[in-house]
């Protein structure tokens, strides 16, 4: 815009006069029913390809193209599956077997009505720390010992019950995300910002690795969930030193050490292997094979997986009388579920051009678990690094989901029970090497402290109480607290006087950058947040002291003057009315 064109100033009546509102009505509320209601052929299939995204990409398939990508892929990330699942069901709080069956049925289906096709949905350690946190309050160890020798427990007992807590809080996990889902409420997931998000796992991460610990020690604590049970676990874990199990110990250090050359190798050299090494497969084959041949826990008293059945389980219905005291971490942990997963979809949807339905990522997250939970699996997620591995190793589309899961099958209905002497601290070591990458979250510290104090607040906030408060009561802290910063920015905005860059139309903070100017007898003023009545009065007093003149002073000349002119006005009209009379008489 040219400064010296002259433009007319208009009140906000004149402007109305020259450019009226439109006079339309907006469609009435019966209408607008109607009108979604309304179905024909077009519309239901619009609907059926919406809600099963399959029926729409299957048909037009490039199997040429992309099935041996996709098959490499899912055979690479099954492989990745099978120790995943195993480990982060002794996180869930249930026997390794379940975490085969939830790498296997909630995966099929989310290949069925998910709409993102590069994520692996499946086991996922921060939601099996957080089912495990469910699983162990309500059904602890120490009720279960057997009478007359109560330093025995009755595993079977109570792992049926476990299981029977984590199906239920599976069933309400997905309802919740269903109904989400159905009333489009995708967008609540915007009130988990990435810092919280970030402090959240990083927090997690630590309550993960000390839950593993008992296992490369060799000892038994008990775990609750409660405020400070993440400190109680660590000085009872500290306690428990004394009693270490050396075999144990040494065999989760090797293993940790083992897993992280060979993943930092797998990295380094990604660009040049087309597969990376399935080190954890191979850990868990070579150690099976040690402590089956050496007889680790029968002479050295190494606490193994145990028997781990082939085959499939009946579907059953799960316990409705779990629900009342389930319902409300099956809230927390919904909404972080989902919130991991259209994080990762929309940055693969990105990154390869394609959309993500939001809405129907959490329908489809609620149908794998819903269902998933009638076979009693526990509650999945979406993990980076399958995820990342997925997308590297050349797969396209869900057709890779379903290739790993079927590996799971295979494994399931025939090779399971070659795993049973498999040591627990191997995978104790696969959860924690596997946390890596949260781990590095901790840089975000220093980078939001150059960057954002506000956002990093909320990460310290987020990773304090979640530590302190445990995993379902930290969230819901943390989530307040988030929400309450929104609040605080907009009494603490940004105000700037912005001025022109030369020979371009690009504008910028005058106290900011040198080489722009103001234009003369103009100033634009910049707010960083929008102007509602909490801030309208912060508002006025910086338009006020940031435009340069005394406006107050202004105004209250502008008032005399007003007056003025209206006193001279009257005392006209007075003297027309005399002069009126006069002429009359």
């Amino acid at each position: 815009m040219d400064p010296a064109v002259r433009h007319p100033v208009l009140s906000e009546a004149e402007l109305e006069e020259m450019a009226p509102r439109s006079q339309r009505a907006a469609p009435s509320t019966l209408t607008r029913m109607k009108k979604k209601i309304r179905c024909s052929g077009s519309v239901a299939k619009s609907l059926l390809l919406k809600f099963i995204p399959i029926l729409g990409w299957l048909p037009r398939y490039p199997v040429k193209e992309w099935l041996l990508g996709d098959i490499v892929s899912g055979l690479s990330v099954g492989i990745i599956q099978l120790p995943q699942g195993l480990a982060y069901a002794l996180l869930a709080g249930v026997p390794p077997v379940f975490g085969l069956y939830s790498s296997f049925f909630p995966v099929l289906l989310y290949a069925i009505f998910g709409t993102s096709r590069h994520i692996s949905p499946g086991t996922f350690a921060v939601i099996s720390v957080m089912v495990g946190s469910v699983t162990e309050s309500l059904v602890p160890s120490e009720n279960y010992r057997l009478p007359g020798n109560e330093s025995v427990i009755d595993i079977a007992a109570r792992d049926n019950d476990r299981v029977e807590v984590a199906s239920a809080l599976t069933f309400l996990v997905g309802l919740f995300q269903i109904m989400l889902g159905l009333v489009q409420v995708g967008f609540v997931v915007t009130y988990l910002s990435e810092p919280l998000i970030r402090g959240y796992t990083s927090a997690a991460a630590i309550h993960v690795t000390v839950s593993q610990m008992k296992s490369v020690l060799g000892v038994q604590i008990s775990q609750r969930s409660h405020p400070l049970s993440l400190i109680y676990a660590f000085v009872n874990l500290c306690a428990k030193v004394p009693e270490t199990n050396i075999a144990s110990l040494l065999i989760g250090c090797i293993s940790i050490t083992v897993l992280f050359l060979v993943k930092f190798l797998n990295d380094k050299y990604s660009s040049k292997i087309r597969m990376p090494i399935p080190i954890e497969l191979i850990t868990l084959i070579v150690a099976t094979g040690i402590s089956y041949g050496a007889s680790l826990h029968q002479v050295y008293g190494v606490d193994i997986v145990g028997e781990i059945p082939t085959g499939m389980k009946a579907p059953m219905l799960p316990n409705t009388d779990i629900f009342a005291r389930v319902v409300g971490n099956a809230f927390a942990i919904a909404v972080v579920v989902y919130a991991f997963t259209i994080s990762l979809a929309k940055m693969f949807g990105v990154k390869h051009g394609y959309n993500i339905d939001s809405n129907q990522e959490l329908i489809a997250l609620g149908l794998s678990n819903s269902i998933g939970s009638f076979f009693q699996c526990f509650t999945i997620g979406t993990a980076m690094s399958r995820s990342l591995v997925q997308e590297s190793t050349g797969g396209h589309s869900q057709v890779a989901s379903a290739v790993s899961s079927l590996v799971i099958l295979i494994i399931i209905l025939k090779a399971g029970e070659l795993f049973e002497t498999l040591p627990k601290a191997i995978l104790a070591a696969v959860v924690v090497v596997n946390l890596k990458g949260i781990y590095k979250q901790f840089t975000d510290v220093p980078m939001l402290w150059r960057s954002n104090k506000f956002d990093l607040l909320v990460w310290l906030v987020t990773f304090i109480a979640t530590i302190l408060l445990n995993l379902d009561i930290g969230l819901a802290v943390s989530v307040a607290f988030s929400l309450l910063t929104v609040i605080f920015r907009t009494q603490k905005p940004h105000y700037s006087i912005l001025g022109k860059v030369h020979n371009t139309d690009i504008y910028r903070d005058v106290a900011q950058f040198d080489q722009v100017q103001e234009i003369q007898g103009v100033k634009i003023f910049q707010s960083s947040c929008t102007l509602y009545f909490a801030n309208a009065n912060l508002y006025a007093e910086a338009v006020k002291k940031m435009c340069g003149t005394d406006v107050d002073t202004l105004i209250e000349l502008k008032k005399k003057a007003m007056k003025k002119q209206k006193q001279l006005q009257e005392k006209a009209e007075k003297q027309m009315k005399k002069e009126n009379k006069k002429k009359k008489k």
